[in-house]
């Protein structure tokens, strides 16, 4: 039902006297949304935006993350651990289907996580399923995990989208036709304009007040606003005009949602081509930067400052940002020490506002210390497959929105070309610590040797500034890992 049409509704109801009492509240939303996601597969796909449409809501993985970050139950309702973490027995939901109406079982398990660690997977972060050594199917309901291994944060790895669990009937056309297990089914996909989600009423957990979603794609900030305003949405989780704000929270129609996210926002450097190869021409951009400018121009005040690639929020986090801090004289003699004169790099910018407008900042200061810059302005896919996969770019700003993901650093492979020796071992020993104390210790070398090496400019944590209509409830305040979980979504009045 439109929101426009409510209040008539419920007034004709109540003048009418109408023996059943109040309306009851709509059970549909619409939301919005920066970025198109270029498929619907999460176990095939780097960008964000997939998950913030099937995550828990079309697709389900053994675990999930609750929106306070803790690891919850999903097709798993317990698992046993052995080993010091070396073996992990999932006992898996009965009475699962898929939206097929096939039922789901621990071979759909096995299927999926030996299609996630295959030589030839697409997964984005196959380093998750890297440390497996063996998937034994016990029964219809159970499934032992061993890893080569301890791992004691396994159960954080498969809450991840990208852990999700398909079919082997129908995991080779997910990225346009998925078929989850979740509450939610895929209803339509016009490319460019939306995706809208219905109930699946097999669903073998508790039913979500909605009926029907519908996911609307609005990149332009100017149009997002004005779409809350006009009534056309009814949420916009993420929202790119973060300037209205104010203006949205003092009209009671609708409410501000502030919280936190995982998404270090960062410029991020070719490490792997010259002139970038050199530490000292890293150090220098990193110096030339005025990470509070970029905030307040980009983001309006909101965001917080980072010297290194780690959530604040995190008891393990270590104030770095004075390694980096902006000191301009100290860029100029950089660069005059590595010898580099009339710099000229790339800066390509993908579609949301936090690297359009931090663009145009950081371009300026850049500038002022004497490197030229060549913008570029991508469109996603061109950026996935420019920057993300063919590394063909000097400079990038990209807020990476996976939960505790320093391990990015160590894959030789990945787009900034990094992979320091010294930093793979702390990685390759993280792997293997259970202790709470050790592993803090880990994490800290690791935060530091990153900033240390100025791999990236760091500039700052993005802020989750969402807005929605005052009667809705249950949408994520903070973003533990990309997502609009839609399962406690209702309608109040």
């Amino acid at each position: 039902m439109p929101r426009t049409l409510f209040p008539a509704l419920l007034s004709l109801s109540l003048a009418l006297g109408a023996g059943a009492g109040l309306a009851a509240p709509p059970d549909a939303i619409t939301l919005g949304m920066v970025l198109e996601p270029p498929n619907l597969d999460p176990t095939a796909g780097a960008a964000a935006a997939i998950d913030e449409v099937v995550y828990a809501n079309l697709f389900e993985g053994l675990t999930r993350f609750g929106p306070d970050g803790t690891i919850l139950p999903g097709l798993a309702t317990s698992w046993d651990i052995e080993g010091e973490g070396k073996v992990w027995t999932f006992h898996l939901a009965k009475g699962v289907t898929f939206h097929d109406g096939t039922g789901f079982d621990a071979q759909d398990v096995a299927f999926s996580l030996e299609r996630a660690r295959a030589e030839d997977s697409a997964n984005a972060q196959k380093a998750l399923f890297a440390g497996i050594e063996s998937v034994e199917v016990l029964d219809p309901l159970t499934v032992r995990v061993t890893l080569s291994a301890p791992n004691a944060a396994f159960d954080f790895n498969m809450a991840w989208g990208d852990a999700v669990i398909l079919a082997p009937e129908t995991a080779a056309t997910a990225a346009t036709a998925p078929v989850g297990t979740g509450p939610f089914r895929l209803a339509e996909w016009v490319q460019g304009d939306h995706v809208t989600l219905t109930a699946y009423e097999g669903y073998w957990g508790e039913k979500p007040a909605l009926t029907r979603a519908t996911f609307r794609f609005i990149p332009d900030p100017t149009a997002a606003f004005a779409a809350m305003m006009a009534g056309d949405l009814d949420a916009f989780p993420n929202f790119p005009a973060p300037e209205t704000l104010a203006q949205l929270g003092a009209d009671p129609r609708f409410k501000v949602i502030v919280g936190t996210t995982e998404g270090e926002t960062i410029l991020a450097m070719n490490n792997a081509a010259a002139p970038l190869d050199n530490p000292k021409v890293r150090e220098a951009i990193a110096h030339a930067i005025n990470r509070q400018d970029v905030i307040d121009g980009a983001m309006f005040g909101y965001g917080t400052p980072i010297g290194t690639h780690f959530a604040p929020h995190n008891p393990d986090y270590i104030d770095l940002t004075g390694l980096s801090d902006h000191d301009p004289e100290l860029s100029r003699q950089l660069l005059a020490e590595a010898g580099v004169e009339g710099l000229t790099l790339r800066l390509a910018l993908p579609p949301p506002t936090y690297a359009r407008r931090g663009g145009e900042i950081i371009a300026a200061q850049l500038r002022a210390v004497g490197i030229a810059t060549e913008v570029s302005n991508l469109e996603w896919a061109q950026w996935l497959e420019q920057v993300f996969k063919g590394r063909d770019f000097d400079l990038t700003i990209i807020s990476h929105v996976e939960p505790m993901d320093i391990n990015i650093y160590a894959r030789p492979d990945y787009y900034f070309g990094y992979a320091r020796p010294d930093f793979v071992a702390i990685m390759d020993r993280l792997a293997l610590t259970t202790d709470p104390a050790a592993r803090s210790d880990l994490l800290k070398q690791a935060q530091r040797m990153i900033a240390e090496d100025h791999v990236n400019a760091y500039l700052f944590q993005l802020a989750k500034t969402g807005v929605a209509d005052a009667r809705l409830e249950g949408l994520w305040q903070n973003a533990p890992t990309p997502a609009n979980d839609l399962t406690a979504v209702r309608w109040t009045e």
